[in-house]
């Protein structure tokens, strides 16, 4: 058995890292000077790496650790399934009983009719699933010209060749040969940088509205489906304002287009109930699921689909699906994961305690000087960094520079806070305390006092003109 604690100096793990290891979202050549942070243990909300710093998760891994590491019953979980039956395949009319038992539990907990689920290996699969679902429940319909997906800007869906279309991030459609056809976006509810002198609700309104332009423009007969997170979580946890989801749900029932809300980030917690649809007063036809679904402890996706779509779609062959799909360990790991969430009332836990607190030291940040608001919702919260509060101004250096100097400086206090631009962002583990989100709270102002001072240095407090 490999050794974990046991390993190689930490300059030799980096090399061969750099050697051998090609990372995601990452300028390789770059990283490889640098040297990556290897992270060898984990526990509750607290990460070790390879020099025996301890570090707090302010990111909960990458949204996914909704229970925190290290739980014993879902190691034990996994263990079993992989003695009783380690893989089957669900395709060729076969089933498991992981497979059978999580996809009861996930219509259990979802709201309204969602009563059905086609699993996939993450969220990124899930989309893919949803393109083609959706385009197929049309064309059974006798709608075959209904295919366009309408999408926001700067959302993320994952980054296949679908998922990944049908985001709005213009650095993955820059490379591949995205968007596919039939994707179209319209303009993001964030209102701190984009909403000019309208008020968050005027501006809400008119972001939403847009989505009704665009159907009138393509015609009703052409747009299949609206996609959106509840809350935006990779584009910097961009809440909207207060109207814009009311409306975004009249102009899809108006209009017969079907509403995937992708709850990969949302999902399992993070906002204070099972999902983010049940928190901002979604009624979706679709949900995309991954991510807090497993709590990260496997790779597992998967689309909750309503009782309208899935009748349709099982008139049909589906000629879709995945290896990995309902995959055995990964499902039982998944229902263990969600039994853990509802025998420790983590949601209750969420609602009562770690969110209102969290709040209310989040938002104390906003008398730093560098802070122009603090966003939160349950456990996922945002800042904006800014050199002028009044009006909301941009710095003059490009966009991220002065994100990547503060996220530097969290890091090198052991807090991992991302960001994304010049927004700050966070996502705990869900199961994090009061005494930790202190700890968390005194790294975040810790690092911005740095940044500021940095910036100060390197002459970088400028507005955009």
């Amino acid at each position: 058995m490999t050794a974990i604690t046991n390993h190689l100096p930490t300059a030799e793990l980096q090399a061969l890292d750099a050697a051998h290891h090609m990372h995601p979202f990452t300028t390789n050549s770059a990283l490889a000077k640098k040297g990556a942070r290897v992270i060898t243990r984990a526990s509750g909300v607290t990460l070790t790496d390879s020099e025996g710093h301890e570090i707090l998760d302010g990111m909960a891994g990458l949204w996914c650790v909704n229970v925190g590491y290290g739980r014993e019953e879902l190691a034990e979980a996994a263990a079993r399934q992989i003695r009783e039956l380690p893989f089957y395949n669900t395709f060729f009319q076969t089933t498991h009983v992981p497979a059978i038992a999580l996809a009861a539990k996930l219509a259990e907990l979802a709201p309204g009719d969602l009563n059905n689920v086609f699993f996939a290996g993450s969220g990124s699969e899930a989309n893919d699933t949803n393109i083609r679902m959706v385009r197929h429940y049309w064309a059974l319909k006798g709608k075959p010209t209904k295919t366009i997906f309408i999408s926001r800007k700067n959302a993320y869906h994952g980054s296949s060749m679908g998922s990944g279309s049908l985001g709005g991030m213009a650095g993955i459609h820059a490379q591949g040969g995205l968007p596919i056809p039939d994707i179209h976006h319209i303009n993001q509810p964030h209102w701190w940088s984009e909403g000019g002198d309208m008020s968050p609700e005027d501006f809400g309104l008119a972001r939403a509205q847009e989505l009704e332009q665009a159907i009138l423009e393509f015609g009703e007969d052409r747009v299949a489906a609206f996609i959106a997170e509840p809350i935006q979580g990779a584009g910097g946890v961009i809440v909207p304002p207060s109207t814009y989801w009311p409306e975004i749900q009249r102009i899809c029932d108006k209009y017969e287009i079907l509403l995937i809300a992708d709850e990969v980030i949302c999902g399992f917690g993070r906002t204070g109930n099972w999902f983010g649809s049940e928190t901002l007063g979604i009624r979706p036809d679709i949900m995309t699921i991954a991510k807090g679904l497993s709590s990260g402890y496997a790779p597992i996706g998967g689309s909750i689909v309503s009782d309208e779509v899935a009748s349709v779609i099982a008139q049909d062959e589906f000629n879709h699906g995945y290896t990995y799909s309902g995959h055995p360990v990964a499902a039982a790991v998944a229902l263990e994961n969600l039994r853990i969430i509802e025998e420790e009332n983590i949601l209750g836990h969420v609602r009562d305690v770690a969110a209102p607190y969290l709040k209310e030291k989040w938002e104390s940040l906003t008398d730093h000087p560098l802070v122009g608001e603090a966003k939160i919702v349950g456990m996922m919260g945002s800042i904006a960094l800014t050199p002028n509060k009044a009006t909301r101004a941009a710095f003059a250096s490009e966009e991220g520079t002065v994100g990547y100097i503060c996220r530097e400086r969290c890091f090198a206090n052991n807090l991992v806070m991302r960001h994304v631009g010049d927004r700050m962002i966070i996502s705990p583990p869900l199961v994090i305390t009061p005494e930790q989100i202190d700890t968390l709270i005194e790294r975040a102002r810790k690092s911005l006092d740095e940044c500021y001072a940095a910036l100060k240095e390197q002459d970088l407090l400028h507005a955009a003109s």
